[in-house]
């Protein structure tokens, strides 16, 4: 396994840190205290590419793999953890549902549209009584005549307002327990489906994050995404993938903690002296930057196995456990030496301390991802 990127590589990183800095970092906080949505930059990163990185060229994507991903994920996200929500979210789960399940008609009729951001997509499986225990879930869908109708809320869903088409869960066979739960494509604007309240939230506040709900919501056979009954077993294989985005992110979000926290350190004066000339600055730096290189290389070996179309299930739980923690304290040693400046929204330590959280939350806790590396270890 070699993580030398390639030329064409480090071109994509290039471009996307540029345009990360050109047209996310001057409206960060505008976005993050209005929450508001960032169609523009959204646009223009569908024409960039980036909202459809891993969708083949067939259906009008990049028809790139992991590694590109994780690249264009933890650029933006080391600007404005929110602009990485969004897209990992749209890419990951979304997309790559219709990509790996969908129908060659399905794909055709979505993948396209998703790919250039004509489209934004949202993936919907969390509910209020059924989080960590996706099998819980209660959303119904019941067949009527050649078509379904489904019933029920979703909760914490990213892009859950703005989205065109949703990816969501039902149960289409409560006898089955988990393998009677399916997946189903919902489009915008069907009668009974609708957008619920917007989540008000203590980070990645431009990120629209929602309820979803169905009400006697009446769609064709068609909606049906993948077999009957594997709704939950391809969840679990979107969720594999998925975390190798939020791996990213945290990768991303600590990057950009450190970037602040260094820059910092040798602007800031005490004592007759720049801050980073003292030991105890020296060490936290020291600290973050290892484990920030740690993160980095477990990330990338999971996105390398993933390309290779290994069983991932093992090194992304590991890579979005540790990526995740480690941008949490990377982030908490930002506001650190920032000291009373790091309260402060005039200086970036405090957003990114807000927003590394959700990478300890989102797609499986920390705690679940302990859990399925230990399955995986006792095998």
């Amino acid at each position: 396994m070699d993580f030398q990127l390639t030329d064409e590589q480090l071109d994509l990183q290039r471009t996307v840190r540029d345009f990360a800095v050109r047209e996310i970092a001057p409206h960060v906080m505008e976005w993050d205290e209005a929450q508001l949505w960032p169609g523009e930059v959204l646009r223009q990163l569908g024409e960039m590419g980036l909202l459809g990185v891993l969708v083949p060229a067939a259906y009008g994507g990049s028809g790139l793999g992991y590694i590109e991903y994780v690249l264009a994920i933890s650029e933006l996200a080391r600007v404005d953890g929110s602009i990485g929500l969004i897209v990992a979210a749209h890419n990951s789960l979304c997309t790559n549902h219709i990509l790996l399940f969908g129908s060659e008609a399905q794909k055709r009729k979505y993948l396209p549209k998703l790919a250039t951001g004509e489209w934004i997509g949202c993936w919907s499986l969390t509910e209020p009584q059924a989080g960590s225990d996706a099998g819980g879930t209660r959303t119904t869908a019941v067949r009527n005549g050649d078509g379904w109708v489904l019933d029920g809320a979703k909760t914490f869903t990213t892009n859950g307002n703005h989205a065109q088409v949703c990816v969501a869960m039902a149960v289409s066979d409560r006898a089955q327990g988990k393998h009677g739960i399916s997946a189903f494509l919902v489009e915008r604007g069907t009668p009974g489906f609708r957008p619920g309240k917007k989540e008000n939230k203590l980070g990645m506040r431009a990120s629209d994050t929602s309820e979803i709900v169905f009400e006697d919501c009446r769609v064709p056979a068609g909606a049906l995404l993948g077999a009957e009954g594997a709704g939950f077993t391809g969840a679990l294989q979107v969720l594999d993938g998925g975390r190798i985005s939020i791996a990213a992110l945290g990768l991303g979000m600590a990057q950009g903690a450190y970037d602040a926290a260094r820059r910092y350190a040798l602007e800031r004066r005490q004592f007759g002296k720049a801050i980073a000339e003292f030991q105890a600055i020296q060490w936290k730096l020291a600290d973050m930057a290892t484990e920030i290189e740690a993160a980095r290389l477990l990330t990338f070996h999971a996105a390398w196995q993933k390309d290779q179309g290994q069983s991932v299930t093992r090194s992304s739980a590991m890579a979005k456990l540790y990526a995740g923690e480690v941008a949490v304290r990377a982030a908490n040693e930002c506001v650190q030496i920032h000291g009373g400046y790091g309260f402060i929204k005039d200086y970036p330590a405090e957003k990114f301390y807000r927003d590394v959280k959700l990478c300890t939350i989102g797609e499986g806790t920390s705690e679940i991802q302990r859990l399925v590396i230990a399955r995986e270890l006792l095998k």
